[in-house]
């Protein structure tokens, strides 16, 4: 007995449901760059910065979050654990200065410096994403946009969960929240880097079910997660009080290994079955006459010079970069950076993310300047975490419904996405009363939308073999966005506002002296033109729609069903 049980734990730290839930724990505290605006103030005051140079940070910032290529390029020769802890030592290199700096154990650093470290620290989140969430898709083929949704909803999520930790364990001591984004994603991440790994997964008829059981689990924590946010800012929590908050966070954070454990115990117990039917047809064997093999004929032009083979994959690689294969079929890197399609895509990031990303970024500040306190402000990242998980798992999940039901192509829900995210920027810009809450809500769905819808649909046009590169060549153009939007855009009008309010008293900013503007004003200009960007987005995203109709007309997952009963049917045949 002691022995039965023992080979079920080993089959269930090795099987696929245990993979998903040491994924979902990475996941769900690698989105430290969601953080930044709990600790941005600390930045600015502590370091003397403009809103310009603050928002120069927050670029490289989202540079290292998405710019991701090396993470991609690793993954292609290394295996994900590999990848990962190469992740976990980015982390907390560049967390731990950023910290030693605003604790000034160190010499203040230059602005680049600055710049160095929080995009080293940042780019953890793409190692993580490369390693965690493309073997999870390559896994679960079938069930991408679910597993998808998931995964990117959990770091979506991570915010808060952050935040909630954050509170716990130093309560009201902003400095120390970079200290935990450091420490706390590179631990875990080392805790389960050897369980992620590809597998072969049988074909199971209930997979979609189960990633369905899951979603309502962490719906359920988010769900935790936006009453706590509600209730604390209504109430006053002591350090304790945040603890146990905190304490039932991480019970409905580890809910899912129940389920987890339940669907390996089935895997378990089919495999036993097999293997006592392996036996009585042993048993048969043993009286059956082995028949002689058959003789093969012997090949012909089996020698073929490699140089010369060599030479003509090369030189094919080249010529077929504007010959690619049908959508759906596996690209290589080239010919899916040469698409019309791809560049589409790469057009819709830099503007939809790129100003959702820009709002994101500057909520600190956005309170700060309309008059909101400090535990509004907070109230407003968990907010943005909370609705970024929701928009993640929705558009994921959603635009999955639509299409297997209804054919409805997943570029479209982009383009509806898009529309909505529009409506977000306004309130920032004009502000009703409320509208910052409102606003929190829309581009914190939105913002988290557009990256499942995008992400899955690279994987469903231009096929799996290179998503880890493809994927990370994807997140580039957030960054460009972002630069041109805050930086050149958001962080010039805030700063020329600040100065004619100076001006107007009569007040000349100090060397060293933060720069603060106050009042509707500060945003307006900037989040109209991101308005205008993003519609400007939504355009072009129908040129997609109209380029992929008949595509998603068609059974896209076909192959991939047959795919896993040729993998079920091949572990039968080897467990016989």
């Amino acid at each position: 007995m002691q022995k039965i049980k023992e080979s079920f734990i080993l089959q269930f730290i090795r099987g696929p449901w245990f993979m998903v839930i040491s994924s979902f724990l990475i996941m769900s505290t690698a989105g430290t760059p969601y953080a930044f605006g709990l600790y941005s103030g600390v930045l600015k005051s502590v370091l003397g910065y403009d809103q310009t140079t603050l928002n120069l940070v927050s670029f490289f910032k989202d540079v290292g979050t998405n710019v991701g290529v090396l993470s991609g390029f690793l993954a292609e020769v290394t295996p994900p654990w590999f990848v990962l802890s190469t992740g976990s030592v980015i982390n907390m290199v560049g967390y731990l200065m950023i910290w030693l700096a605003v604790t000034k154990k160190m010499a203040k650093p230059k602005v680049w410096m600055m710049c160095l470290y929080i995009c080293l620290g940042a780019n953890s989140t793409a190692f993580a994403n490369t390693a965690a969430m493309v073997t999870c898709i390559k896994n679960f083929p079938g069930s991408r946009g679910v597993v998808l949704g998931l995964l990117k909803g959990y770091v979506g999520l991570s915010g808060a969960i952050l935040t909630q930790l954050y509170r716990a364990f130093y309560y009201n001591d902003s400095k120390s929240l970079i200290l935990l984004v450091g420490w706390l994603p590179a631990a875990i991440c080392l805790a389960f880097a050897r369980t992620i790994r590809i597998m072969k997964v049988p074909h199971q008829p209930n997979e979609l079910q189960v990633f369905y059981n899951f979603l309502y689990l962490t719906l359920g924590l988010a769900g935790f997660l936006m009453v706590m946010i509600i209730v604390e800012q209504k109430v006053a929590f002591t350090q304790s009080e945040y603890g146990g908050s905190a304490a039932v966070m991480l019970f409905l954070l580890f809910l899912p290994l129940g389920v987890a454990i339940m669907e390996e115990h089935k895997i378990w117990k089919s495999k036993k079955s097999a293997q006592n039917e392996a036996v009585q047809m042993k048993t048969i064997k043993e009286t059956t006459p082995p028949s002689l093999p058959e003789a093969s004929p012997a090949p012909t032009n089996s020698l073929i010079d490699s140089s010369t083979e060599k030479a003509v994959q090369v030189s094919s690689c080249w010529e077929n970069v504007f010959n690619p294969p049908p959508r759906g079929e596996d690209y290589t890197i080239l010919q899916a950076l040469f698409s019309v399609d791809l560049l589409i895509l790469f057009f819709t990031v830099i503007s939809g993310v790129g100003g959702t990303l820009t709002a994101i970024d500057n909520l600190g500040q956005m309170g700060a300047s309309l008059g909101y306190a400090p535990r509004s402000i907070s109230t407003f990242v968990s907010l943005v975490s909370i609705w970024n998980y929701l928009g993640r798992v929705m558009g994921g999940l959603v635009s999955e419904i639509l299409l297997k039901k209804y054919k409805f192509p997943r570029p479209l829900m982009l383009t509806l996405i898009l529309l909505v995210a529009c409506v977000g920027h306004l309130l920032v810009a004009f502000h009703p009363p409320g509208g910052l809450y409102v606003a929190s809500v829309i581009i914190g769905f939105c913002f988290g939308a557009q990256w499942s819808i995008v992400f899955t649909t690279i994987s469903e046009i231009f096929g799996l073999k290179y998503y880890s590169t493809l994927y990370n060549f994807g997140s580039v153009a957030s960054p460009i966005g972002l630069y041109v939007l805050n930086v050149t855009v958001t962080g010039h009008l805030y700063d020329r506002e600040a100065r004619k309010q100076l001006a107007a008293l009569g007040l000349t900013r100090k060397d060293g002296q933060a720069l603060n503007c106050a009042g509707v004003v500060c945003f307006k200009l900037s989040f109209i033109i991101i308005a205008a960007v993003t519609f400007l987005g939504a355009l072009v995203s129908i040129i997609l729609v109209i380029r992929t109709r008949k595509y998603y007309q068609s059974d896209i997952y076909r192959k991939f069903r047959e795919q896993a009963i040729a993998a079920e049917k091949e572990m039968a045949f080897a467990g016989h």
